[in-house]
């Protein structure tokens, strides 16, 4: 069955593309895309709630192709068939005028007749009534602050070359922070697409043991190289520069920290295996092309990278085969592939050294060598003897990627958590990356 915004999209793209295919030009080329949720957003202050609604909101994008010159609009999308479609001749009409005067684009990608896609994942997520409940009576009197935001996205895209996908997920993130009287923090993320009341307790009661051991009186760390055990949200942070440089176009282009790997300059660890995959449900496999990537995609394999990401652009630009990446050719659906560390041996194996819960800044300090450069941040420790001491005051690290993902990675963790994107600014963000946590002997801290 049908909701409210998929049937309207769908009677505005027949009825919009139905008028224009008799006047349509051979060269011009029609896409139209749907970007909407219903949310619940929810902010939260001193354990209480201080601001809570449910948002209905949407926007359309029509991009024109005309004569390899291409321009797009964008305007809200409010579910009345006629407003949006008066809207939309509107904007089609103004992209009209003013794409004639754009410059040529030798490497632009035509929409083509391709399979059609409907995938629509039914989450188990609290309902408006008793979420409030549900997320503040195991907080207790815990200093918590922080967003829940849950609900269904959507994502739609029409063409005039026959093309019609549509994408719908329920999910939830639960995005807080706890503080202690000292001004100390624990972070968390507990996020999903099937709410856990028992999975979302332990979490909060991993917050409160953590928040202890906050209290413990802090210790300085010197610089230099440690042990150091990164848990999953951490890992994600780390993860997301190597994900963000998988891209063909940069490796042709020689700006990609992995250009050595690729050329065989360098290495990583057997133990590293990166790969995409859309089975989870928490982003479309269309891109914004309407080319459907494959449900999984290894893109480094043992440490070997053997797919880069290739857009249809790219694939036109350097004569290679596109395999269904984005135009930006980042990584939409990440998955680092688990190992052997247990939960209960984390702190044995790590023995004496960092245990590091969040990391904040990233950036490359040596792109070329592979060199990120960041601090830790919130609930960080130090460790001695598998047992925690005491909290650390920030760190900043700078070390490659060639040598923490290589020959110092001693190990993943057997367990993995998903780690979301929460960015909520003009919409709620899709996707997140499914991480292990990381063991690596030696990171070296430079202040």
């Amino acid at each position: 069955m049908l909701n409210v915004e998929e049937n309207t999209f769908n009677q505005l793209t027949d009825r919009l593309l139905s008028s224009l295919i008799s006047s349509l030009k051979n060269h011009e080329y029609v896409t139209i895309s749907l970007n909407c949720e219903r949310s619940q957003f929810t902010r939260f202050n001193h354990g209480k709630v201080r601001q809570s609604g449910l948002v209905n909101d949407g926007s359309i994008t029509i991009s024109l192709i005309d004569q390899s010159r291409e321009a797009y609009s964008t305007f809200a999308f409010t579910g009345n068939l006629d407003i949006d479609l008066e809207l939309a001749l509107e904007n089609l009409n103004y992209l009209r005028s003013q794409v004639p005067q754009l410059p040529v684009n030798p490497f632009i990608v035509l929409p083509e007749v391709g399979d059609s896609s409907r995938e629509v994942y039914q989450g188990q997520i609290l309902g408006s009534d008793r979420s409030l409940e549900s997320i503040l009576e195991p907080v207790g009197d815990l200093d918590f602050t922080g967003l829940y935001a849950a609900g269904k996205i959507m994502r739609g895209l029409c063409n005039s070359a026959g093309q019609k996908h549509w994408f719908a997920t329920d999910t939830f993130a639960v995005d807080y922070s706890i503080f202690t009287s000292s001004d100390r923090a624990v972070k968390g993320i507990y996020a999903g697409q099937d709410w856990n009341q028992s999975e979302y307790d332990l979490q909060i009661n991993q917050s409160r043991r953590q928040i202890a051991a906050l209290d413990l009186p802090t210790k300085t760390i010197p610089r230099g190289e440690y042990r150091v055990y990164f848990a999953p949200s951490a890992t994600a942070d780390l993860m997301g520069m190597l994900t963000g440089t998988v891209g063909a176009a940069s490796l042709q282009q020689g700006s990609s920290a992995l250009l050595k790997l690729q050329t065989g300059e360098k290495s990583l660890s057997s133990l590293l295996t990166l790969k995409e995959n859309f089975q989870n449900g928490t982003v479309p496999r269309f891109n914004e092309m309407g080319v459907i990537a494959p449900e999984e995609l290894i893109v480094i394999s043992a440490g070997k990278l053997i797919n880069p990401l290739v857009s249809a652009k790219t694939a036109k630009e350097y004569n290679l085969i596109a395999n269904g990446a984005s135009n930006g050719e980042y990584m939409r659906s990440p998955v680092i592939e688990s190992g052997t560390l247990t939960q209960s041996e984390i702190l044995a194996q790590l023995g004496t050294g960092l245990y590091l819960s969040n990391l904040h800044y990233l950036n490359w300090s040596d792109r070329s060598n592979g060199r990120v450069t960041g601090m830790t941040r919130y609930a960080c420790f130090w460790v001695e003897a598998g047992e925690i001491v005491a909290p650390i005051e920030n760190l900043r690290f700078d070390d490659s990627i060639y040598d923490f993902l290589n020959q110092d990675l001693e190990a993943f963790t057997d367990f993995q958590e998903f780690i979301p994107n929460t960015d909520t600014y003009g919409s709620r963000s899709l996707g997140g990356t499914l991480t292990p946590g990381m063991l690596i002997k030696n990171f070296t801290f430079t202040l």
